[in-house]
């Protein structure tokens, strides 16, 4: 192990995710063991919030009063929580609700006056590149051609990856809330559509690498995957998405053992995936369970490994 690999192996770095539905604060730390410099951070906590500020901001065009404070309250505890487990870096985003709020930036003036946490909101693209690098190493064919595809609440980040490299990457405000919500513009849809068809006509047996919660909670629901290799048929999704489409939330809840935060926004996830399956032809889904918040603390990692070595 090298000096810069022990320095960053000791610290102990922290992601914080604003997200549509959900907030989420995840913690890992390296162990400065040879044998564990060359694999993924290991975590220490994940914590999962549905604040779900997307139906605020998609309906009112701001964050309400009441979501605004919770927000600041829920900063709060994860400020003590970083300092319970020592955290020596981080860093907090936010992605598509606060994009379209109109109230976003005082909202965030307020949480880092009484919290000192500083947010960021960042565009759709730098979203969708900080979260396909985690996705690359997972594949079993990294030189094979992929689109990447992450469904939020507010948006849906896709990243054309042909022969192991980024051809493109691209946003798009669809997402599970703003569907919910009636907020997706007219032509959204059609433009995503033709821009894949466009992006994928010169490549050959196209696939999609899955992510966001409602791509796991599918994965795990159906019982047509394949667990070698952390796929999802396209057949099976669909086939679940038929099962769960017809019932209320609720009937979800019971019959799936869905959370209520869950059960309304899993539906829309699926028609966002079959949609993008069905232009770009794709057979499976590949389902590694990490996300933004992962690409958030693999770049402080690969930045403190720089730092150091200058």
């Amino acid at each position: 192990m090298t000096q810069q690999q022990l320095l960053a192996a000791n610290k102990c770095y922290a992601a914080i995710d604003i997200g549509s539905n959900a907030v989420r604060l995840l913690i890992k730390k390296l162990k400065a063991d040879e044998k564990l410099v060359n694999k993924r951070l290991e975590k220490v906590l994940l914590l999962r919030v549905p604040l779900r500020l997307g139906f605020d901001v998609f309906s009112l065009g701001e964050v309400s009063d009441v979501k605004a404070v919770k927000l600041r309250r829920l900063m709060k505890a994860f400020r003590q929580l970083m300092k319970i487990y020592e955290v020596t870096d981080y860093r907090a985003c936010a992605t598509s609700a606060m994009r379209d709020a109109k109230n976003g930036k005082s909202v965030l003036k307020k949480v880092l006056k009484d919290t000192g946490i500083r947010i960021e909101v960042i565009d759709g693209q730098e979203e969708a590149r900080m979260i396909y690098n985690n996705h690359v190493e997972c594949l079993e064919d990294r030189t094979g051609n992929y689109i990447y595809v992450d469904v939020g609440g507010g948006s849906t980040e896709i990243n054309l990856l042909a022969n192991g490299e980024l051809v493109q990457s691209l946003s798009y405000n669809i997402g599970t809330v703003r569907i919910l919500s009636s907020a997706v513009k007219e032509g959204t849809w059609e433009q995503m559509k033709n821009d894949l068809a466009r992006l994928t006509a010169d490549f050959q047996d196209v696939n999609i690498v899955g992510s966001g919660g409602n791509i796991n909670k599918l994965y795990r629901l159906s019982e047509k995957k394949d667990k070698k290799r952390s796929r999802l048929p396209i057949e099976g999704l669909k086939e679940l998405y038929d099962e769960l489409k017809p019932l209320t939330p609720a009937q979800r809840m019971e019959q799936f053992a869905l959370k209520a935060d869950r059960a309304d926004v899993i539906v829309p996830a699926a028609e966002i995936f079959l949609t993008i399956a069905q232009v770009v032809k794709a057979k499976y889904i590949h389902v590694p369970i990490i996300g933004l918040a992962d690409g958030i603390i693999d770049n402080l990692y690969a930045g403190n490994l720089k730092e150091t070595a200058e």
